[in-house]
């Protein structure tokens, strides 16, 4: 699988989490995704900077991710 391909399966995994971030006035940007199966993401609106926003990308983000993704080594939050 090329990292183009693994690419658009994270993006498409993200547009399944977005809407329960978008509840709460948030959102996340892909940043990058690496051959290794790491992936950065950014949180926006309300979620940034959120006390809460590391909780969001390991509870939510990267399990949602990893099980859509299998590929998916961790998310790393960029902030």
């Amino acid at each position: 699988m090329s990292l183009d391909d693994l690419k658009v399966r994270v993006q498409a995994a993200l547009d399944k989490v977005r809407p329960a971030l978008q509840q709460d006035g948030g959102d996340v940007q892909l940043v990058n995704v690496t051959e290794g199966g790491d992936v950065s993401v950014k949180l926006q609106g309300h979620c940034y900077g959120c006390p809460f926003s590391q909780m969001t990308v390991k509870n939510l983000v990267e399990r949602v991710l990893r099980q859509e993704v299998p590929e998916v080594k961790q998310v790393i939050n960029l902030q």
